[in-house]
C-alpha cells in the first residue's frame, strides 16, 4: 500500500501592525508598566528599564539642585532672626524691615497649581495604554494629539505665571524696593528666591516648548513618553518648590 503523505500547512503571512494585527510583545512599548521591560530575557532592557533609569538620573538632577533652595531657607531664617547691639539703648535689635508681598502672587501661585494638573494630564495621555496601543498598531495618534493640547496649556500657563512673576517685581520696584535700590534684607532674599524659581520655571518652559516640537519627530511611543515624563516631573518639581518658597516669605512678612 503505497505511504501517504500528509500536506504541509500553508504558511501564514506575518500581520503588519499597521493592518491591525496583534503587536509583537517583544517590542510593545510599555511605558511605566509591565514585566520585564521589552520582554527579552537575554537584553534584560527595554521602554520600561529605559523610562526608570531616565527618572533616576533626573531625580538625582533635581534634588542635587533643591540644595540650593534650602540653602536660602536657612539663610533666610538666619538672617531674619538675627539681631545687633545698639549702642545708644544698650539692647539687640533686629534691622529686618518685612515687606508687604504683592497680592498678585496669590494668584500666580493657583496659576502654576492649574499648570502643574494640566501638565499631569498631558503625561496621562501619553502612558494610557490603550491609546498607546492604537499609534504603535498605526491606526491614529489620540495619545500625541491630547499630550500636545494639555502640553500647550501648560506652556500657557507657565508664561502667565512669568508675567505675574515680572509683574510683582514691578509693583515693588514702583514702591521704591528694588533689588538695585537701596533695599532691606527681606526685599533682598524675595528678589533672590523669586529670581532664581523664575530662571528654573523658565527652563521647565524649554522643556515642554521641546515636547510640543519635537513630538512630530520622535517616532518612537517611548521616546515621547521619557520626554513628557521628564518635563512633567521637573515642572511638578518647580510648583512644589514655589509652594515651599511662597509660604517662607510669608512667614518673613
Amino acid at each position: 500500500m503505497p505511504a501517504s503523505s500528509t500536506p504541509a500547512p500553508p504558511r501564514s503571512r506575518p500581520i503588519q501592525p499597521s493592518q491591525g494585527g496583534v503587536p509583537p510583545k517583544d517590542r510593545l512599548p510599555r511605558g511605566g508598566g509591565g514585566e520585564g521591560g521589552d520582554g527579552n530575557p537575554e537584553h534584560g532592557k527595554g521602554p520600561r528599564e529605559a523610562l526608570h533609569r531616565f527618572r533616576s538620573v533626573l531625580t538625582i538632577g533635581i534634588l542635587s539642585d533643591q540644595i540650593l533652595f534650602v540653602v536660602l531657607a536657612v539663610l533666610f531664617f538666619a538672617r531674619k532672626g538675627s539681631t545687633h547691639l545698639d549702642l545708644r539703648t544698650l539692647h539687640q535689635v533686629s534691622d529686618w524691615v518685612p515687606i508687604h508681598l504683592p497680592a498678585i502672587l496669590y494668584l500666580n501661585t493657583l496659576v502654576l497649581i492649574l499648570s502643574s494638573a494640566t501638565m499631569e494630564r498631558a503625561r496621562w495621555h501619553i502612558f494610557r495604554e490603550i491609546d498607546v496601543l492604537e499609534e504603535w498598531l498605526g491606526l491614529g495618534t489620540p495619545a500625541l494629539t491630547a499630550s500636545r493640547r494639555w502640553l500647550a496649556a501648560s506652556a500657557t500657563l507657565g508664561g502667565l505665571f512669568l508675567a505675574g512673576q515680572w509683574q510683582a517685581w514691578r509693583v515693588l520696584t514702583a514702591q521704591g524696593i528694588g533689588f538695585g535700590q537701596e533695599t532691606t534684607p527681606a526685599a533682598y532674599f524675595f528678589y533672590l528666591m523669586t529670581g532664581l524659581h523664575a530662571l528654573h520655571l523658565v527652563a521647565g518652559l524649554g522643556a515642554v516648548l521641546f515636547c510640543l516640537a519635537a513630538l512630530g519627530f520622535l517616532s518612537r511611543v517611548e521616546t515621547r513618553q521619557i520626554a513628557i515624563d521628564g518635563a512633567a516631573w521637573f515642572w511638578h518639581a518647580m510648583g512644589l518648590t514655589w509652594l515651599v518658597l511662597f509660604a517662607i516669605l510669608r512667614l518673613g512678612q
